[in-house]
């Protein structure tokens, strides 16, 4: 579990770099000597290629949490059947001893 919250954690840094870089990216673009339809396409531009890092960024950590919470569960898969086992095991030698104390008991 300790993995999906490290990968959580790192898209959400991921994306708020992202973010960041876009709009500290749009706002140079607006303080740079250029017309006013040169800034606004340039905007237009990058807004577009952060939306799309963006979705690439968020495709990659849903199939990073989605492989971890299949590997976690598949743990937790074989722990509960060796546990099942162990409960199994764990009844049959209480049940001997019953039977070894009784036998005890009538000799």
């Amino acid at each position: 579990m300790a993995n999906d919250d490290r990968g959580t954690s790192l898209a959400a840094v991921v994306v708020s770099f992202l973010a960041g870089a876009a709009i500290g990216s749009g706002l140079a673009l607006l303080f740079a000597p250029k017309t006013g339809r040169e800034v606004r396409e340039q905007i237009k531009d990058l807004t577009e290629d952060a939306v799309d890092r963006i979705k690439d960024y968020a495709r990659d950590a849903q199939e990073k949490i989605k492989s971890a919470y299949e590997s976690g569960r598949e743990v937790v898969i074989e722990k509960k059947s060796i546990i099942s086992s162990a409960i199994e095991a764990g009844k049959e030698a209480i049940e001997k001893e019953k039977e070894r104390l009784s036998e005890q008991g009538k000799a």
